[in-house]
């Protein structure tokens, strides 16, 4: 039966807001499945990647009876489910709209929102506000149906972090302000706070207009002169220009403790241990991970945010840190050669954070133990990789497996791994891309739209581990 599918299934729950172009947009959602070798495949969007810890149960249940019970995490914070099995119909959808997780049938795929994952933990202001308000415009408005499952917007809390991946529609915080980018202009407008999420989706409305002739799935699809016309209109409903050029580089958070001053005590005071991040090594989650990250969040905020780097951050609060905190170490993480783990625990029964709070501490202790990547030194940070083979028919290769075979030393840059010319899910900014071609492992240093000269390696894995390492040094 899942032969006969197509690539892009049709739930039998699927209902409304067709768009024109719904035939050539072929991004998967909740309601229109994508077929692949191990199964169908579930896109399920979380708007932010914010999470309760009730509808990361949800999708935990899902993935479990209807799927192969993995979580994949994405390149915009959103969650896959693998393996789904064709006869599931409905199913799915029906236990995660229960959750709250599908509010708008129409919308499912139009809700692509990326969010500082640190806002509000690390000193910048907190996005909730906007991205509720943002979400529900979305929701709301008819013409948002017909947004394409790549239209991306990004919420910025000051950092620049995912100002810097090229979101079709950005605001990004700045005091009692915000500043409103269309694609990559380096232009932006400045308007009141409040009015962020109201332009934004205007600045969408007026996207899908100026797209009707070119069928342009994103603002950097329009032919030049449409796309400079866009930013002029959404500019004149905005406010003043502003020059400021995007972010090169998309700098994710580094795994392990968040801090933040207090606002209630003096500047000199150790700073409070607010949230608790890690990576997931190739964005993989099997179920007792999945748990156990449930599991510490109801402890303590309730909530999980998913980030656009297949990492998980966990709000607390954790209380202060312990007086050595300054000075002490980060946050370790090794490997483990056998089970695959990135973080491990002190030994002896001896944590391996005692500069923390007992709390902090010991959940970093435990999701190191568990396989997840809790600081910096892991030689698993900045790895990533698409699905590859055998769960997609067009890779060349086992890219994961190859993946972790080729760790070593944490490189300077990240590096991308992909099967075939696609590159589903690679990163953005400066990166290393590996790619398996017909001739071998091609390997290039991609800054923006540039990319240096490129080296293939031919059926060598220790060569082919050397190359990678030294460009990413």
């Amino acid at each position: 039966m899942l032969a006969a599918m197509p690539d892009s299934a049709p739930s039998p729950l699927s209902a409304g807001g067709t768009s024109p172009r719904d035939g050539g947009d072929a991004c998967p959602g909740t309601l229109r499945l994508h077929r692949a070798d191990d199964g169908a495949l579930a896109r399920v969007r979380i708007p932010g990647g914010v999470l309760s810890v009730d509808r990361a149960e949800a999708l935990l249940a899902v993935a479990g009876r209807f799927g192969d019970g993995e979580l994949h995490l994405t390149s915009r914070g959103n969650v896959q489910l693998r393996g789904l099995d064709a006869e599931c119909g409905g199913g799915p959808a029906e236990l995660l709209g229960a959750a709250g997780l599908l509010p708008s049938a129409a919308h499912e795929r139009a809700r692509n929102i990326v969010a500082s994952p640190l806002a509000g933990l690390d000193g910048s202001p907190p996005l909730d506000g906007w991205l509720s308000e943002l979400d529900s415009l979305v929701c709301g408005s008819a013409a948002a149906a017909a947004l394409s499952g790549r239209f991306l917007f990004a919420l910025d809390s000051g950092r620049g972090d995912v100002d810097a991946l090229g979101a079709d529609v950005t605001l990004i915080a700045e005091g009692d302000d915000c500043l409103l980018r269309v694609g990559a202009a380096d232009e932006v407008f400045r308007l009141p706070s409040a009015d962020g999420p109201r332009t934004a989706l205007l600045a969408a409305e007026l996207f899908l207009r100026a797209a009707r002739d070119s069928g342009a799935w994103r603002v950097k699809d329009l032919p030049d002169d449409v796309r400079t016309a866009l930013v002029r209109t959404v500019g004149a409903t905005a406010g003043p220009v502003v020059h400021r050029p995007r972010p090169r580089t998309a700098k994710a958070p580094v795994p392990g403790p968040v801090t933040a001053p207090s606002s209630s005590t003096p500047a000199t005071t150790t700073p409070a241990v607010t949230a608790i991040g890690v990576g997931v090594p190739l964005g993989r989650l099997v179920p007792a991970q999945w748990r156990l990250l449930i599991e510490t969040a109801r402890r303590y905020g309730n909530e999980l945010r998913l980030t656009p780097w297949r990492g998980i951050v966990i709000p607390g609060p954790f209380g202060p840190a312990g007086p050595s905190a300054q000075s002490g170490p980060s946050a370790q993480s090794g490997p483990s050669a056998q089970s695959g783990q990135s973080g491990q625990s002190g030994q002896s029964g001896q944590s391996a954070h005692p500069w923390l709070p007992e709390g902090a501490a010991e959940a970093l202790d435990a999701l190191a133990a568990a396989g997840l990547i809790t600081g910096p030194d892991s030689p698993w940070t900045g790895v990533g990789a698409c699905i590859g083979h055998p769960g997609c028919a067009k890779s060349l290769s086992d890219v994961r497996a190859e993946a972790g075979a080729a760790v070593g030393p944490v490189g300077r840059l990240p590096v991308y791994w992909s099967g075939c010319e696609r590159r589903c899910g690679h990163p953005h900014g400066e990166w290393i891309d590996v790619v398996v071609t017909p001739e071998g492992h091609r390997i290039s240093h991609v800054r923006g739209e540039h990319r240096d000269p490129r080296t293939v390696v031919r059926n060598d894995p220790a060569a082919l581990a050397s190359a990678v390492s030294e460009a990413r040094a």
